[in-house]
């Protein structure tokens, strides 16, 4: 499990030296938002075009993929109807719902899935889901519910095609499907772009550090514990049922997939929060608490199913 601890201590480091530049004012009063902007306007929208212009659009129709996305989509509608139940207003109800099923399957996913299970690639169908399905969904209610309510039927149906992240997944899949190769010359420069994505969210995610309250010490402690709770032990536990019940799975296949469902949220989920001004504490706090108890969920893992 030596591949855990390493993930862990990468990302501790990187958001360790965040909140050293937010503790000495080091970026200036507006640092957190400018490394957001970079991150969710052009470094992300490269990132996701890098990554998906080159994807195996083949492990869409596997049983890996779709316990992945039954389980997200039974963390994130279990929490959309709690939400619904206590009238928790759309746009936090729906960050809080990403924080219940969007995993870190990459800057914590990759190398956990290299290190722990012997093959990166298996990480592959849950960076496709979440790519593909959720993180457009996501961010399109977002637009709509923070919008305002003054625009016509047909900006909020196009909302989509203006936001950054999601066209930039669009142009990976259609290049992907195509078959065309980029030249390496065209790439490298999206490649140098978006290598910037995850270590701008981290150095920002550590800039909000500074000086907050510890978790749960506010109004948002219930939507706070509902999310890390079906994040943390519902979304592995569905995905080990799925994996027997329905589909079957043993061995190493099972445990691939629930350990991918044990990482916790990815933590561009605060870049989204932070983008649209909706519930930053709620994705803070979801990331912070859901990564410090993933590191006794994955060892529990690993020695019941490894």
């Amino acid at each position: 499990m030596s591949g855990v601890l390493t993930g862990f201590a990468v990302i501790a480091a990187v958001i360790g030296t965040g909140y050293v530049l937010g503790r000495f004012a080091l970026l200036g009063d507006g640092g957190r938002e400018v490394l957001t902007k970079l991150a969710f306007h052009v470094a992300s929208p490269a990132l996701m075009f890098e990554t998906l212009s080159h994807a195996d659009l083949t492990v869409l129709a596997s049983a890996p993929l779709a316990i992945t996305a039954l389980s997200a989509a039974a963390m994130a509608g279990g929490y959309a109807l709690v939400g619904a139940v206590r009238r928790w207003p759309a746009a936090p109800t729906t960050v809080g719902a990403l924080c219940s099923g969007y995993v870190n399957a990459g800057n914590l996913g990759i190398p956990v899935a290299a290190y722990v299970l012997g093959d990166a690639s298996l990480v592959a169908p849950v960076l496709l889901f979440q790519l593909l399905l959720m993180t457009p969904v996501g961010l399109t209610v977002l637009d709509v519910t923070t919008s305002g309510g003054g625009d016509s039927l047909l900006r909020r149906l196009t909302s989509p095609l203006r936001n950054p992240i999601v066209v930039g997944s669009l142009a990976g899949v259609a290049v992907a499907a195509s078959g065309w190769r980029v030249p390496e010359p065209v790439m490298e420069p999206f490649h140098l772009i978006g290598a910037m994505s995850v270590p701008a969210v981290l150095l920002a995610f550590g800039i909000s550090l500074y000086g907050s309250a510890l978790p749960g010490r506010d109004g948002e402690r219930g939507p706070l514990v509902l999310s890390v709770l079906l994040k943390s032990l519902g979304q592995p536990l569905v995905a080990w049922l799925l994996g027997t019940v329905v589909f079957g799975l043993g061995g190493r296949a099972l445990f691939a997939v629930v350990v991918t469902a044990a990482l916790p949220s990815a933590q561009n989920l605060f870049a989204y929060a932070s983008r649209y001004g909706v519930a930053t504490r709620l994705a803070r706090e979801s990331i912070l608490v859901s990564t410090v108890l993933a590191v006794p969920v994955l060892f529990t893992i690993a020695a019941l199913l490894g």
